[in-house]
């Protein structure tokens, strides 16, 4: 799907998709973050003109609903890849090779972090904690966690991903 594909405005499907997940709430600004998640999951990200069709649903101005979007660090307000990797960086990942596997990353992908693959596969994005400091060095792809990586491991899930891919 092209980015000019996905900010395309809300098509009958999403906006009753939203219209349903706002009729589980008390107020339509209650289902926010569940529509963002909604748009996201089906365009990878939340362009600015979707972001004011989804703030026109619930009742919120486009600045209110771009500050909760922005609040969320994996609410995505810019394209990324199909596979968005995301790399801990917290002080236990580094002290157990975080840095290593930025580099294989960016040696086999060519990416930085922030940046996404030429052939739009992957985002790498750094993320302040993953909760997995017991196997550290962790990362997530998609919606998995991986835990205890090394060099080795990291290629086998890169070379895997596009199961993975929303």
């Amino acid at each position: 799907m092209s980015i000019v594909e996905r900010q395309s405005p809300l098509d009958g499907v999403e906006r009753a998709a939203i219209e349903e997940l706002i009729s589980h709430y008390p107020t339509a600004r209650a289902a926010a973050i569940d529509a963002l998640k909604y748009v996201q999951q089906r365009r990878r990200y939340v362009s600015d003109g979707t972001l004011h069709e989804v703030a026109h649903l619930l009742g919120m101005s486009a600045a209110e609903l771009d500050e909760v979007a922005t609040f969320y660090n994996l609410i995505y307000r810019k394209p990324v890849g199909e596979n968005v990797i995301l790399l801990c960086d917290s002080i236990s990942c580094w002290v157990a090779g975080r840095d290593k596997l930025a580099q294989h990353i960016e040696k086999t992908i060519g990416i930085k972090p922030g940046e996404t693959s030429a052939d739009d596969r992957f985002t790498l994005l750094p993320i302040v904690c993953l909760g997995h400091c017991d196997h550290a060095p962790a990362m997530m792809v998609g919606d998995v966690l991986h835990g205890d990586v090394d060099v080795a491991k990291l290629d086998e899930i890169l070379e895997g991903p596009k199961d993975l891919a929303p």
